[in-house]
């Protein structure tokens, strides 16, 4: 394989680069959670899916610190009453609904909860996802229908439900947590990226319906898109590609909890979180060949050459693990030992061998 930085792949790298600062330029970076916003969101309801671990735990955790109601949802129930605790000690008011996204019945249960404790709905986070990494073919039909019905189908059947509360009261704010693959598909993540990309279709159209049905003005929706972020998802994703799953420069799940929040308050309509994901947003619309190339030689380099040999597992896709119960995944740490044990000398041969 031409190494990503190597050769004629020089050129669309060096491009790439000048077209991430491009993205840095022209797009609007999030504000930074106000450590003074305590109170802010007192007495508005927020209901977050995927909230006992990772993005959606350290974003409840932040609604909870600004006063906020917080409908936690998720499957694991004893991570979302630890999270409820958090929430409590910091102000906010939490209600537990133990969650399965992929069932239409338990979101509409989970609105209903919500409505009849707080009285309304200000803001939904559809934040609940997995992932299925290796090559498409390796992984089994009936995995990926299971991510279809927890990526897609969950924020469908979450949008559907936050929408017609939000017609009913007047209005609210949709959050749906994409990601950059949203906007540029990723080799050994095939699946994955179809997803993401739905959600991000699904809320386009959803944006010019309410334009033309003249409510805009009071329901907004806004798509979140991250680059890769160090939380429990690697730890969760399902494992077909032979190697622990990685990517290059990871970023910090503060950064991504942060764009949700000031989203929440300062709808846009897409929101990519950070420079590398701002970079990769624009560079797809200008050159969506060579952005497609370069991604793909990076994640064929960090997941199927760097990564330190992993078994098949399905993670938690078809039912909750225990591992990774906080908001950080620790993966950035384990990157690096990995990266460190592959440059220690290989060990002599030992007699006899040829």
């Amino acid at each position: 394989m031409t190494d990503f930085v190597g050769g004629e792949a020089v050129k669309p790298f060096l491009l790439l680069l000048v077209l991430a600062v491009v993205g840095c330029a022209s797009t609007q970076s999030p504000r930074v959670a106000d450590s003074s916003a305590r109170g802010r969101w007192a007495g508005k309801t927020v209901v977050i899916t995927g909230a006992s671990s990772g993005i959606g735990r350290g974003a409840a955790v932040e609604f909870g610190r600004q006063g906020a109601n917080v409908v936690l949802a998720a499957r694991r129930t004893n991570l979302l009453e630890e999270v409820a605790g958090e929430v409590r000690a910091r102000g906010g008011t939490p209600l537990v609904i133990t969650t399965d996204v992929s069932k239409a019945g338990d979101i509409e249960r989970l609105a209903q909860a919500a409505v009849r404790r707080f009285g309304r709905i200000d803001v939904w986070i559809n934040n609940a996802g997995l992932g299925v990494v290796g090559p498409f073919w390796d992984a089994p039909v009936a995995d990926y229908s299971r991510l279809i019905d927890i990526n897609l189908k969950g924020v469908v059947y979450g949008s559907h439900a936050a929408v017609r509360q939000f017609r009913a009261q007047g209005g609210g704010t949709l959050v749906n947590v994409g990601s950059v693959v949203s906007e540029v598909p990723v080799a050994y993540y095939a699946c994955y990226s179809a997803t993401k990309a739905g959600v991000l279709s699904l809320d386009r159209a959803l944006n010019e319906e309410l334009r033309l049905n003249r409510l805009t003005g009071n329901i907004k929706v806004a798509t979140i898109m991250p680059w890769a972020v160090d939380t429990p998802w690697w730890k969760h994703a399902a494992n077909y590609s032979g190697h622990t799953p990685r990517m290059l420069a990871l970023d910090d799940p503060s950064k991504v909890v942060n764009a949700i929040v000031n989203t929440a308050e300062h709808p846009s309509k897409e929101v990519p979180v950070g420079w590398k994901a701002q970079g990769a947003y624009i560079s797809h619309r200008i050159a969506p060949d060579i952005t497609e190339t370069i991604s793909g030689n990076i994640v064929q380099r960090e997941q199927m050459e760097k990564g330190a040999s992993a078994p098949v597992t399905t993670g938690s896709l078809y039912r909750p693990i225990q591992a990774g119960r906080f908001v950080e995944g620790g993966q950035r740490e384990e990157m690096k030992r990995e990266d460190q044990q592959r440059r220690l000398p290989a060990p002599p041969e030992g007699p006899g061998s040829q």
